[in-house]
């Protein structure tokens, strides 16, 4: 197994999300990490991740399963479930330049919907399953 990818596919995810003009034009934050206290608006949050060896003849290499929040202070899950489905396109189609390893391929694997405790706003956890060989 090889876990030498790890850091370049979220360096990788987070840039793409960051730089993304979708997003910014909702005025979303990405963060690497959850945000200290509880912010206003809306804003995505890089997630746990898993990881599988998936080596082979080849050489090694490892599918990673990832999760990117997206958690909002709306009353419903339409402002949440617009910037998760960006989210999702901006990740499904792959095309990520790794500085460590080749991306062989990222989907979208499932998604949850759920209200934050106390109604208090909405999280929605998009899970992915990434392919990296090396």
């Amino acid at each position: 197994m090889s876990y030498l990818a790890g850091a370049a596919l979220q360096e990788a995810v987070f840039h793409r999300l960051q730089n993304d003009a979708q997003l910014c034009s909702l005025g979303v934050s990405i963060y690497d990490a959850p945000p200290p206290g509880t912010p206003r608006g809306t804003y995505v949050v890089l997630g746990p991740e898993d990881v599988i060896d998936r080596s082979d003849a080849s050489g090694p290499g490892a599918e990673h399963r990832f999760s990117v929040s997206v958690v909002s202070d709306a009353s419903g899950f339409v402002t949440g479930k617009r910037v998760a489905a960006q989210v999702s396109a901006v990740l499904d189609d792959g095309g990520l330049s790794l500085t460590e390893g080749r991306l062989v391929g990222l989907w979208f694997q499932q998604a949850q919907a759920r209200r934050i405790e106390g109604g208090k706003g909405r999280r929605i956890e998009l899970r992915f399953r990434a392919r990296i060989e090396g």
